[in-house]
């Protein structure tokens, strides 16, 4: 049995255990706003590009050379990048390890293929480099100061590689911001780009020809894709580390509760002891 200086000192560190998740708990919340109220404000955006591609992918193909651009060339999937955008840091529960195991999952269903990772995020990096998968691109401290110049160093290196047929295809891995207390983890063909159907056409003057400004909005929808990645990721982080240090203030209220019991059950079985050998030791006498 524990002495009453051990069970102290246990509920000491306790105390102090939790005052960090509390803390923890408040930065994170504090900024959630800011990034959740980016992640939000970047959807529209997303949504009014995706169909303006759309509108502008019919009109070019129209004209008979819609299909043309790189970014739409369809090859057999033999060389396969995986962008996965994990976080830096842990402490966020199953943030990390839930979307590393669908991005392993997919390489394990794709062991015959050339697999390469383009790792956002110190965790996957890690865990991918330590299970020697190749790494052709790490970034690190994304998610400080998330960025649009760096959603397009990505891409770019992505359309470059594309383009001289160095990958096949590009598939996204990332955690989509649900609510603050959830998250969904997603995976997306990036590369090729599977233009969307619009669902109303609209009938565009063009100055250029459809198919010039097809080619310019391709690497700007990824762009936008990889950039709304990023803060759809980040908004997720801060929204699962602050729901996780709760979850560890609450557990250490009901941990400091327990002990606290089994200390007060330990000094009451000592001083009956001790007044039973009073007892005893005064009968002794008589």
């Amino acid at each position: 049995m524990p002495s009453l200086i051990d069970i102290r000192r246990r509920v000491r560190s306790v105390k102090n255990t939790q005052q960090i998740t509390k803390a923890m708990k408040m930065v994170s919340a504090a900024k959630l706003r800011r990034a959740q109220e980016r992640a939000l404000a970047a959807r529209p955006y997303a949504k009014m590009l995706q169909q303006m591609l759309a509108n502008v992918a019919e009109a070019a193909s129209q004209s008979g050379d819609g299909e043309t651009h790189p970014l739409l060339a369809v090859r057999p999937e033999k060389k396969i990048l995986l962008v996965v955008i994990t976080a830096d840091g842990g402490l966020a529960g199953g943030f990390n390890a839930n979307l590393i195991k669908l991005a392993h999952r997919f390489a394990n269903d794709h062991k015959s293929d050339e697999l390469t990772f383009e790792a956002i995020g110190r965790k996957g990096r890690d865990y991918f480099r330590r299970r020697s998968f190749r790494i052709v691109g790490e970034h690190i401290d994304v998610f400080r100061n998330v960025k649009f110049e760096t959603a397009e160093k990505i891409v770019q290196t992505i359309i470059d590689r594309y383009a001289k047929a160095e990958i096949d295809a590009v598939y996204l891995f990332v955690n989509e911001f649900k609510t603050v207390m959830s998250s969904t983890i997603a995976q997306t063909r990036l590369l090729p780009v599977e233009v969307p159907k619009s669902a109303a056409p609209v009938d565009y003057i063009f100055e250029q020809k459809p198919e010039e400004i097809l080619g310019s909005l391709l690497p700007r929808y990824l762009n936008v894709q990889i950039y709304r990645a990023l803060l759809e990721s980040a908004a997720a982080y801060l929204a699962a580390r602050m729901t996780a240090m709760d979850a560890a203030t609450r557990n250490a209220d009901e941990v400091i509760d327990k002990l606290t019991l089994y200390m007060n059950r330990v000094r009451q079985a000592s001083i009956t002891r001790e007044i039973i050998e009073v007892v005893s030791g005064a009968a002794a006498l008589e």
